[in-house]
């Protein structure tokens, strides 16, 4: 006669069970990028966050704190704000300085690839203009010499 193994038995190796399956790799590269982004000057952070968009001082603050900010560096944001950003008074928002696109690092550890081509198109506005300007300039000063020389 055959014996019948009983259906209740547990299994004696447990199941694991995931909420979410997850990629090692992603989870290195986002503490990596955390880590690298908190080594660099605050000033420089709070830059390259204006790059991208314009932020409120309390939205400002949270994005500054997913990756983390010391109190320290909290208490002298609207030291560093006065001296990186143009506040907006309509909405109380700040927005970058001009004069400071040509400082943003295009691979700020910070980014990811959407930021960087938003980065992309937001310093070819800023940074045309100038190299307009100057052109410009080049072109009235050919002309006013012109009108000097005798013809």
């Amino acid at each position: 006669q055959f014996r019948r193994v009983p259906q209740n038995v547990p299994d004696p190796v447990p199941v694991r069970k995931r909420s979410t399956p997850m990629n090692p790799a992603s989870t290195v590269r986002r503490v990596h990028t955390q880590s690298a982004v908190t080594q660099r000057p605050y000033r420089d952070r709070v830059i390259h966050l204006l790059a991208l968009k314009s932020y409120k001082k309390p939205e400002l603050l949270t994005r500054l704190q997913k990756d983390g900010v010391n109190q320290k560096d909290k208490d002298c944001l609207g030291m560093i704000l006065q001296q990186v950003a143009i506040l907006n008074t309509k909405d109380n928002s700040y927005s970058l300085k001009d004069c400071l696109f040509k400082d943003i690092q295009k691979d700020w550890p910070g980014y990811n690839e959407i930021d960087k081509q938003s980065l992309e198109l937001i310093l070819s506005r800023k940074l045309k203009p100038s190299e307009d300007a100057t052109s410009t300039n080049h072109l009235g000063s050919s002309v006013t010499s012109n009108k000097d020389s005798p013809s």
